[in-house]
């Protein structure tokens, strides 16, 4: 997690890593006392325990298939 000031506004980049796995991020989760990151694969799976308790979400999972093509359609 990390402890820095948070912008969910500003788009998520490749630079931006998952914090399960380390695969590029494309959901952010705004907690009270800092940000998660996830891949979509990990939001999917840990969406239930977040949602609970996040501030914001921020869900770029529409990028994977104009970056990716159909192929990705099946990540989701």
């Amino acid at each position: 997690m990390r402890g820095t000031t948070i912008d969910s506004t500003t788009p998520l980049t490749a630079a931006d890593r998952c914090d399960r796995c380390g695969a590029q991020a494309y959901v952010r989760v705004v907690l009270p006392v800092g940000e998660l990151l996830f891949c979509a694969h990990h939001a999917r799976e840990h969406a239930p325990k977040f949602a609970a308790v996040a501030t914001h979400v921020q869900d770029e999972t529409d990028r994977l298939l104009a970056e990716h093509g159909a192929g990705a359609g099946a990540a989701r």
